[in-house]
């Protein structure tokens, strides 16, 4: 086991940083090659090993390969799809039914990452105010994954436009379990430059600069040097 008290080396920082900055939402550029099984279990204890509110691990795991459930899921998607692409006219809902927004049967592999929210009982360290602390912390789960994929070399897409109450009858979820990410694995032919939505000009990256406040919001930070630094 390493040395958690030994400093990053360079290499070790800059590969951090790449695997953020590189990571992507992908969707179309899935390879039909299958996870390597020492690889999905290094994905997976990435994954597991996140932050939780009071150590609670309220996540699981679903692997899904068959074609059958992945189809259901599928139906699922289409059926929000239509429903949310009434949501804009004109060309801007020309411009979202020709996105890509899934690849729940391209793909090799699917993954559900649920959350138990009685994982831990009634009482978690840390939890009283905030209840939904437990899918706070299946999200950063979710967030460890994906950086750990990027850096593996593969592709992983968040499908949202899903009824969860339906995906959850689906895989058969306890009513005590809800299904927080549906993600698509896989290797891909390529990782774009940017993320799609930015080059189909759907939205674009904020400023981050434009988004820092002082003490409370809406004041000016009096700090010039890191306002800079923060310009892209």
């Amino acid at each position: 086991m390493s040395d958690p008290n030994r400093p990053f080396s360079e290499d070790e920082r800059s590969g951090l940083y790449r695997a953020i900055f590189e990571r992507r939402d992908v969707r179309s550029e899935f390879l039909p090659d299958p996870i390597p099984r020492p690889v999905l279990a290094r994905l997976l204890k990435a994954a597991h090993h996140a932050p939780s509110v009071g150590f609670m691990q309220p996540w699981d795991f679903i692997l899904i390969d068959s074609l059958d459930v992945r189809q259901q899921v599928l139906a699922s998607y289409n059926q929000e799809n239509a429903k949310a692409a009434n949501n804009y006219g004109g060309e801007r809902q020309r411009t979202y039914l020709s996105l890509k927004l899934q690849g729940i049967v391209e793909s090799p592999m699917n993954l559900c990452i649920t959350c138990d929210r009685n994982r831990g009982g009634s009482h978690v360290l840390g939890r009283n105010s905030i209840v939904d602390t437990d899918l706070f912390s299946t999200c950063l789960a979710v967030q460890n994954l994906w950086l750990a994929a990027r850096a593996e070399g593969i592709g992983v897409g968040w499908v949202s436009i899903l009824d969860q109450s339906t995906l959850a009858r689906i895989l058969k979820l306890p009513d005590n379990v809800y299904p927080l990410a549906y993600l698509c694995l896989g290797y891909v032919s390529e990782f774009a430059d940017q993320p799609e939505l930015e080059t189909r000009g759907w939205r674009s990256r904020l400023p981050l600069n434009e988004l820092m406040h002082g003490n409370l919001w809406g004041q000016s930070l009096d700090d010039n040097t890191l306002l800079n630094a923060l310009k892209p």
